[in-house]
């Protein structure tokens, strides 16, 4: 392009038109590796429907227009419904008929739950709000098992292919989406502080009232919720409209202004009565509530590996097109090194998070894949996310100015780089649990060491780091200290995964630059690390 004034040059064209799962070649492997390598036809064609410029554009135009909340109509009824930008349906659409919410529960496949979290990374890539509905339909389900006849009831909606946006009674949907109503303003992540009460309706249900502080897509269909029954924190199945086909007693307040999440509706909820059913045994709410927990908290960890390996592909794609100081960026050294090192992280994310899905795929069957999820679920989440702004932030840095304005990408994957963070327990919630999980399965632990030891003899340096982590399982098992053991024991299983899977310059890179040393900024691996080669297995070029 020629204007009055100067050519436009050394601008690189838009990353589009390519398929981010075949490009992607730590994810098919580790897809194959776990026991889902059948799903790779279906992959292929939603990872080439992400990398279109039709995708993408749906993507940005739903955080650029986000929900509004519609209290009431005209005449002054209530209407307590969202309206989304098209956009938004059009994303909502394509996760659903691809089975990324609850169709893997439906399925008696080895692998479908894999399947599902590969393709939870590859789309989130077009946008990563409106996968919040998805993951809570997900791991609704999981929660839902506590309460068979509900189960059999609901999850014929909540499998269905079809997308429905319908505000109307379930029974008149072709597909149904789930949420989560649990956290309250005096409690947050306690949420044993909650005052929400329920009381028996004299029919097996109960009419719940109180607040929720934290209702995320409020025009889902059902939602999980937790209140005070007279036996104690309880779960409860909680419709947004009641058998009869008239509304349920939930009124939406206001929508949150998040930081990031735009596309996705975050609102405060007043339950006033609202008819509700029991889910698990009366008082044990948290017991039953928390095998959706730890799938949503799963899709935290694959939410953080998906923006990493996003802003990875942005940051490699634009040094290849780019020329500085007489030479591509992606050949000069610092850039290299920089780019291999987010690679490195990108990678062992995302072998951690699809070793976890692949427990959870067979935990049903296995035990001992059950104890490993239990203690590698908070050690994951807490880890993947824990680096995932920062893994932003220097991918953002690679754009230099470019990368900082608000039409490019990069903006929108900082802010949401922090959300999974937060959601489903902050770092401090997270290695609490891992401190308790420890002390009460101490089995789980042996069997968490066990998956470590795989990979022993391999590596002097990885021996050593085992030899170190099992010391401090004993020795410095303490709540001040929790942060720092845990991220030990997520940084060696990450390299016990690459040592085992990766190819010898990834495996390598990783452990010479993170199990020896202290944490540093990316782009200070140590002499002798192959960084061309970790960046072109990355991004082929």
């Amino acid at each position: 392009m020629t204007f009055r004034t100067h050519d436009v040059t050394n601008q690189p064209p838009p990353l589009e038109g390519h398929n981010p799962f075949l490009l992607d070649a730590a994810l098919r492997e580790a897809l194959a590796r776990e026991g889902a390598e059948w799903a790779e036809a279906d992959l292929t064609a939603l990872g080439e429907l992400a990398g279109t410029p039709e995708a993408i554009e749906w993507g940005r135009l739903a955080n650029e227009n986000p929900p509004e909340l519609q209290t009431h109509d005209r005449f002054g009824y209530r209407r307590d419904e969202v309206e989304y930008h098209p956009a938004y349906h059009h994303l909502m659409e394509t996760a659903v008929g691809h089975g990324m919410h609850a169709t893997p529960w439906a399925e008696d496949r080895p692998g479908a739950h894999v399947a599902r979290a590969a393709k939870m990374i590859v789309w989130s890539s077009v946008d990563a709000g409106h996968t919040c509905p998805i993951s809570m339909t997900y791991s609704v389900v999981a929660a839902l098992q506590h309460a068979p006849e509900l189960l059999n009831r609901w999850l014929p909606g909540l499998a269905s292919l079809r997308y429905d946006p319908t505000f109307g009674p379930a029974g008149r949907k072709t597909g149904l989406t789930a949420g989560m109503a649990m956290t309250e303003k005096q409690g947050g992540s306690d949420v044993r502080a909650n005052t929400t009460v329920a009381e028996p309706d004299g029919d097996g249900a109960y009419r719940l009232t109180g607040h929720k502080w934290f209702v995320s897509a409020p025009m889902s269909d059902v939602f999980l919720a937790l209140a005070q029954a007279p036996e104690g924190l309880s779960c409860y199945l909680l419709p947004r409209w009641m058998p009869d086909g008239s509304r349920n007693a939930f009124f939406i307040q206001r929508l949150k202004d998040k930081l990031g999440d735009r596309s996705n509706a975050s609102s405060e909820v007043e339950l006033d009565g609202a008819w509700a059913l029991p889910v698990g045994d009366p008082g044990r709410g948290v017991r039953t509530i928390i095998e959706m927990v730890n799938r949503t908290r799963l899709d935290c960890s694959l939410g953080a590996a998906a923006g990493m390996r996003h802003g990875l592909a942005q940051a490699i794609h634009h040094a290849r097109h780019r020329d500085a100081f007489g030479k591509r960026l992606s050949d000069q050294p610092l850039m290299e090194q920089v780019l291999a090192d987010l690679a490195l992280e990108a990678e062992a994310a995302t072998a951690a998070a699809l070793r976890l899905a692949g427990a959870y795929d067979r935990e049903v069957h296995d035990e001992t894949e059950a104890a490993f999820a239990r203690i590698a679920t908070p050690v994951v989440k807490y880890w993947n996310t824990k680096r995932a702004a920062a893994h932003a932030a220097e991918a953002m840095e690679c754009l230099g100015g470019n990368g900082y304005v608000e039409e490019s990408p990069l903006p929108r994957l900082y802010r949401q780089a922090t959300v999974n963070g937060i959601w489903e327990g902050s770092g401090n919630v997270i290695c609490l649990d891992v401190l308790r999980a420890m002390h009460r399965a101490p089995e789980a632990t042996e069997v968490f060491l066990d998956e470590l030891r795989l990979a022993a003899g391999v590596d002097r340096r990885y021996d050593t780091a085992l030899e170190r982590l099992e010391k401090a399982l004993v020795d410095d098992v303490s709540e001040a200290g929790a942060r720092r053991l845990v991220e030990r024991m997520a940084v060696t299983l990450q390299a016990s995964l690459l040592l085992r899977h990766a190819p010898r310059a990834v495996a390598d890179g990783f452990v010479a630059a993170r199990l020896p040393r202290p944490r540093a900024a990316y782009g200070t691996l140590p002499v002798g690390v192959d960084a061309g080669a970790i960046v072109l297995r990355a991004l082929p070029a």
